[in-house]
């Protein structure tokens, strides 16, 4: 029987989390940052860049989604603080995160966690099972996005329309500070708590996104480095 294409896109997005949607290129295997393509989807172009002094990598989506990634290594018991920095120059038309037809966010910061697969259910088991079986890997089994949202208040914790596996945090909202550095501070081990419901597992990823591929619009941004309590360093350069 085939696959009914929802389904199949889906399980797509969630392989693609892990950075398994597309081979990685062959200098990545370092745990260097690199590109990952999403499914049927034009890809956003990052490119090394300064911005107002600092080094960043820019991000340029143009009707685009896809992500700059790296690959983690970091204990349950050392998932801490983490700091991040983003400068949104121009937002996506009328997106919003909660809503599945204008999912789009101008900036996002997504952090992917391992954790017992045996506790999700049937169908999300199902769709992780038909990701691995099409990509050779199985998606993370949470992720905590951090997202600048058009209209959403800062704080709402939003599940995403399709998965529960993913769940987005806002910490910018609207147009107020357009144009200039944000810096964030988060206790990822609370945040996780807060928008999962238990503590997180080990965490494997790190990647910014910057996408508009819903609302077939623009976006822009900039992201500065992204720093691990452990003292890690996971710049996005």
């Amino acid at each position: 029987m085939p696959i009914p294409t929802p389904i199949l896109l889906l399980a797509l997005a969630l392989a693609s989390l892990a950075g398994c949607a597309t081979p990685e290129p062959a200098d990545s295997a370092d745990g260097g940052w690199h590109a990952v393509q999403l499914p049927g989807k034009a890809g956003t172009r990052y490119t090394p860049a300064t911005k107002d002094g600092r080094e960043a990598i820019a991000a340029d989506a143009d009707r685009s989604a896809s992500m700059w990634r790296r690959k983690l290594s970091v204990t349950p018991a050392a998932v801490a603080e983490v700091r991040f920095s983003w400068w949104l120059e121009r937002a996506p038309d009328n997106a919003s995160v909660a809503d599945v037809e204008r999912e789009d966010a101008g900036a996002r910061v997504l952090f992917a966690f391992d954790g017992d697969h045996a506790r999700l259910a049937p169908r999300t088991r199902m769709l992780f099972d038909l990701a691995e079986a099409l990509t050779g890997e199985k998606p993370p089994y949470a992720t905590l996005m951090y997202v600048w949202d058009s209209n959403a208040p800062i704080g709402t914790v939003i599940v995403n329309p399709r998965t529960d596996r993913i769940r987005k945090i806002v910490v910018d909202s609207g147009p107020m500070h357009l144009r200039r550095w944000r810096d964030h501070r988060r206790d990822l081990r609370a945040d996780f708590r807060r928008a999962f419901g238990e503590d997180p597992g080990a965490l494997v990823s790190v990647a910014v996104m910057t996408d508009s591929d819903n609302t077939a619009s623009r976006a822009q941004a900039w992201y500065g480095a992204v720093t691990i309590d452990d003292g890690s360093v996971a710049t996005a350069h």
